[in-house]
C-alpha cells in the first residue's frame, strides 16, 4: 500500500477538509529549496513550509548541531533546571531583538507564544493590583493562532467560527490609513482604563491574507497607545528573522513592543519552539513576595535542548553576510516580479511585496479563505514542479533564503503559466 493511501486510513490533517479531500503528496526527502516525492518528483518549496523553513531543508550544519546535543542530553524539565542551549539561545536572541528586552519565557509554538504573552500582560496588571485592565485591543484580520486566548484575540473568521461564543471579548481595531488614524487613536483612548495591551502582527497579517500596512501609520498608533501605559505586543512569529528584509518587522518602526513572540523560522523549520520576550518593565511585576504573584505558566517541552539548538544553528547560519545578502537579493527580485506582474495582463489584484513577501490576489470569486481557486491553482502549480498554497485567491511567494536563482526564476515562470491557465479557463 503506498504511502498516500496508508496516511488516508489513519491521518487527520489540519485546515483540510475531510469528505472528499485530495489525495496528500507523500515527501520522502528536502534538500535545500526542494522537496522530494516517493515517486522522485521534485518541487520547489515556495512558501518554506508554512513559512518556517529559512536555511533549506534538512540543512547539514543544524542537522549536525541536533545530533551532537542529542548525544549529549535531550530534554529535561526546565522547572528548577537549566541547560546550556537555553541560557545560550536567550544570551543570543536578547541582544537582537527590537527593544530593550531582558528576558526569555520558551514555549513550544507560535500558539503558545502569543498565548503567554496575552496571559503575561493580563496578569501584569493584576499584579500591580490594576484588576480592571484586562481588556485586549486587537487588528481586525489579525491570525495569532489556534490556542483559545490566541483565538479570541484574532478577527472572527472561518478559522473561529465554531468557538465565537466561547471566546473572550476584545476591542478590534482597523489597520491604520491615512484616513483612520485619527479614529483608531480616539477609540484607543476612550478605553484605556481598562486596556491591558495591544496586540498586532507588524506590517504584515499573515493567515489573514498576506495582508499589508505602512510603518509610519503604525508607529503613530503605537505611539499614542504606549503614551497610555498600554502594553504592545508583536507577534513577529511569521514576519521574524528577515522575511521583511529586516531582521524583525519591529525594526521599521520607532516605538519598539514591550512583549514580542517569535517562532516559525526560530529553529529555521527544524523544531517546535516559541519564545516570548518581555522588557524589565513587565518581569518586574513578577518579582514579588506574594507567591499568588508567580507566573503559573509552562510547557513538558519547555526550552527543550535539540530545539534550543537548531535555534542556535539557524542563527548561526541567519548572520553570515551571504544570508543577509540572500534576503537583499530576494527581496529585489521579488520587486522587480512584482513591476512584470503590474504591467502584465492578469486577471489580478492587489500586489504588493516586502523584503522576501510577495502577495497578490487572484480577481476570481470573493476574497476570502474559502474561495476555492486556491485548490485549483496549487494543483496546477504542483504539476509545474512548485509548491504553492493560496490562502483563497491571495496568491503569495516565501522562499528559502537558500533559494537560488533558477528556482526563483521557476517559481516566478510557475506563476504566470498558472493565471494564463486559469484566465483561459475563466474566460
Amino acid at each position: 500500500m503506498r504511502l498516500s493511501e496508508r496516511d488516508e486510513q489513519v491521518i487527520w490533517h489540519p485546515f483540510t477538509r475531510q469528505k472528499n479531500r485530495l489525495p496528500v503528496i507523500p515527501i520522502v526527502k528536502g534538500e535545500g529549496s526542494l522537496l522530494f516525492d516517493e515517486n522522485g518528483d521534485q518541487y520547489v518549496d515556495a512558501i518554506s513550509s508554512w513559512w518556517v523553513n529559512l536555511h533549506g531543508h534538512a540543512h547539514p550544519y543544524i542537522a549536525e548541531k541536533i545530533y551532537r546535543q542529542a548525544l549529549q542530553l535531550e530534554q529535561v524539565i526546565f522547572a528548577g533546571f537549566t541547560h546550556e542551549p537555553a541560557v545560550g539561545l536567550a544570551e543570543r536572541l536578547l541582544p537582537l531583538l527590537p527593544g530593550n528586552f531582558t528576558r526569555i519565557f520558551y514555549s513550544d509554538n507560535g500558539s503558545t507564544a502569543t498565548e503567554v504573552a496575552l496571559k503575561m500582560a493580563i496578569q501584569y496588571w493584576w499584579n500591580r493590583e490594576e484588576k480592571q485592565r484586562k481588556k485586549i485591543v486587537a487588528f481586525r484580520n489579525s491570525y495569532h493562532g489556534d490556542t483559545f486566548g490566541a483565538m479570541s484575540v484574532s478577527d472572527r473568521s472561518v478559522f473561529t467560527m465554531a468557538f465565537h461564543d466561547l471566546l473572550f471579548e476584545v476591542i478590534f481595531i482597523d489597520t491604520p490609513t491615512s484616513e483612520n488614524i485619527s479614529e483608531l487613536k480616539k477609540t484607543v483612548l476612550q478605553h484605556t482604563a481598562e486596556t491591558a495591551a495591544f496586540i498586532y502582527e507588524p506590517l504584515v497579517q499573515g493567515a489573514g491574507g498576506i495582508k499589508m500596512y505602512e510603518a509610519a501609520l503604525l508607529n503613530e498608533l503605537l505611539n499614542t497607545i504606549k503614551s497610555e501605559g498600554i502594553l504592545c505586543i508583536a507577534d513577529e512569529v511569521m514576519t521574524g528573522f528577515g522575511r521583511t528584509g529586516k531582521l524583525f518587522a519591529s525594526e521599521y518602526m520607532q516605538e519598539k513592543p514591550d512583549i514580542i513572540c517569535l517562532s516559525k523560522g526560530l529553529t529555521g523549520g527544524t523544531m517546535a519552539l516559541g519564545v516570548t520576550a518581555c522588557t524589565n518593565r513587565i518581569y518586574e511585576a513578577y518579582v514579588n513576595d506574594d507567591q499568588y504573584k508567580t507566573f503559573f505558566h509552562g510547557h513538558s517541552f519547555t526550552a527543550n535542548p535539540l530545539a534550543c539548538t537548531a535555534a542556535l544553528a539557524s542563527l548561526d547560519l541567519l548572520q553570515k553576510d551571504s544570508c543577509s545578502e540572500q534576503i537583499q537579493w530576494i527581496s529585489a527580485e521579488n520587486k522587480k516580479f512584482l513591476e512584470k506582474l503590474r504591467a502584465g495582463k492578469w486577471n489580478i489584484k492587489n500586489l504588493r511585496t516586502l523584503g522576501t513577501i510577495l502577495a497578490f490576489e487572484l480577481a476570481t470569486g470573493k476574497d476570502e479563505y474559502l474561495n476555492t481557486v486556491s485548490a485549483v491553482f496549487t494543483k496546477k502549480a504542483l504539476h509545474s514542479g512548485v509548491y504553492l498554497r493560496p490562502l483563497g485567491n491571495t496568491v503569495y511567494l516565501m522562499p528559502p533564503y537558500c533559494v537560488t536563482k533558477n528556482e526563483l526564476e521557476k517559481i516566478y515562470r510557475c506563476i504566470e503559466e498558472v493565471m494564463e491557465l486559469l484566465n483561459k479557463e475563466l474566460a
